[in-house]
């Protein structure tokens, strides 16, 4: 008996830890306000196709939770502020809106979170009073059908639940939503939901320009800004919203409780007023963000600390209401090309110098792929380049080290860049039809290493021979070191009880 609770424990411990180094993760929001957008199951192909793991949906749609089934894409499914009402009032309500709507799709489709509430506190009629008890009739909904511990409940909230964002150690809760925010925190806590809120960086510079850098906002400045109350360094808006919201969360002794951004991004067109609504602008700050979340950076008050990050949206919307950037926040068009070039590994070169990884001082210049091009012409390009351009195209092959992220733009930035390099970066070595594009920044990343001219011999021997990998975070190295070992120990303990067993029969 000993022996049985001892190997339940280890193997409890075991999937603890596993999901403890799962690291932090980014995901994509499916907003449907469009009536010109594709149907659910090519918008799960197209998700397939880009590797997106994460999916957030704003409702339980049939048609969509039916798509994904069997995908392997964890959704959020949310319920509506219009749903609120029922939802709080009856407990019969969320049962059988879990059995309908829910239960018939679950496993098949991977449902791990459920959202009560869209921003609440903003809405016209403010039905904040309404969104603790519907999240708790949910959550007793679930626990009937046992699934309460693997589908997590809570609600999203605006940047305007904070009264008080900067200095972000002077983060504090607007006290007009204090009825509603401590049971909301309390029910948190004890059920370990993360509060999850959306954060919009480029409001804050659109609305204030005099006051907040773009670069800042971008996650592209170089200078920093000091926090006077604890000295903390902060070189983006991002983190520093973060932090605000840590902060107030401290100040109300909640210090458990974990924070999941579930919308954030930029738009790539915007009105005449608009003129940060670019596309290079929006590629820049979703690489950014991308690159800040993949590596586990954390913040400054919580370095290392995971953070999960939905970015709005996967599809510009032609029916929201408001400004022209309202309506292209996407990353595709409803035609299913790409708005602009994003890759969600986190590594890849982008043909923009803000989105590079460092800026060079003596004066090299690298040669990419431009996004903008066509497959096709990319296509040609790369095959001219690694057969009568005499580019060595090794390393892009499986499993070398610049494969991933295996898409043709960072391919072709490979193989564009040596051909530049080995024939004297000269501005005609990086035409390629209008295809290639300069750029001062280095577009190298882990062990893909781009040729410069200087250089040449020793990085060529670098791409070839380097073996590929991912990029981790400290914590998550040591995090896979410990599973392992504590995984082969477990492995032990197993074969030892069984020859116990053997001998005692």
């Amino acid at each position: 008996m000993a022996s049985r609770f001892k190997l339940v424990f280890a193997v409890s411990l075991l999937f603890l830890l596993l999901d403890f180094c799962r690291g932090s993760i980014v995901g994509v929001c499916y907003g449907r306000n469009a009536d010109d957008l594709p149907t659910p199951d090519k918008v799960a192909q197209l998700v397939q196709l880009h590797n997106i793991k994460y999916l957030r949906i704003y409702d339980s749609n049939i048609q969509v939770l039916k798509a994904f089934a069997n995908t392997g894409v964890e959704l959020m499914v949310g319920v509506p502020n219009s749903d609120l009402l029922a939802f709080s009032q009856f407990q019969s309500n969320a049962d059988s809106w879990l059995k309908n709507s829910i239960l018939p799709y679950y496993p098949a489709t991977k449902i791990t979170y459920i959202t009560v509430g869209l921003e609440a506190t903003e809405s016209p009629d403010n039905a904040s009073a309404l969104v603790v008890p519907a999240m708790r009739n949910v959550l007793t909904a679930l626990k009937k059908v046992g699934l309460h511990k693997r589908i997590k409940v809570s609600s999203t909230h605006s940047l305007g639940v904070l009264s008080r964002s900067f200095p972000p150690s002077a983060g504090a809760f607007n006290s007009s939503h204090a009825f509603f925010l401590k049971p909301l925190l309390e029910f948190l806590a004890e059920n370990q939901s993360p509060f999850m809120i959306d954060l919009y960086p480029y409001y804050a510079y659109r609305d204030s320009p005099n006051k907040v850098s773009l670069d800042y906002a971008l996650f592209e400045s170089s200078s920093e800004v000091i926090d006077p109350n604890t000295g903390l360094l902060y070189t983006n808006m991002f983190d520093a919203q973060i932090d605000a919201l840590y902060f107030a969360l401290m100040a109300l002794n909640f210090r458990t409780i974990r924070i999941m951004v579930t919308e954030t991004g930029w738009p790539s067109k915007g009105s005449p007023k608009e003129k940060a609504a670019t596309p290079d602008n929006a590629q820049t700050y979703n690489t950014n963000l991308i690159r800040h979340v993949i590596n586990d950076s954390g913040t400054p008050s919580k370095p290392g600390k995971e953070l999960d990050v939905y970015i709005f949206s996967l599809f510009n919307e032609n029916r929201k209401p408001g400004l022209e950037s309202e309506r292209n926040w996407g990353l595709f068009y409803p035609d299913q090309t790409s708005v602009y070039n994003l890759d969600f590994t986190g590594k890849g070169a982008v043909d923009i110098t803000s989105g590079a990884n460092g800026t060079n001082s003596n004066g090299t210049t690298w040669c990419i792929a431009s996004s903008k091009a066509s497959e096709s012409d990319l296509q040609n390009a790369l095959d001219w380049a690694c057969g009568p351009g005499n580019v060595d195209c090794s390393a892009v092959q499986p499993s070398q080290s610049c494969f991933e992220p295996d898409n043709l733009v960072s391919h072709a930035s490979f193989a564009f860049n040596s051909y530049y390099q080995q024939n004297g970066a000269s501005d005609v070595a990086c035409s390629f039809g209008g295809n290639g594009i300069k750029v001062d920044k280095d577009p190298s990343y882990d062990n893909c290493i781009y040729l410069t001219t200087r250089g040449i011999n020793k990085t060529a021997a670098s791409n070839m021979t380097a073996i590929a990998n991912t990029s981790s975070s400290p914590q998550t190295e040591v995090c896979a070191w410990v599973a392992s070992f504590f995984l082969m120990t477990l492995i032990s303990f197993v074969l030892n009880l069984g020859n116990v067993l053997d001998t005692s029969f």
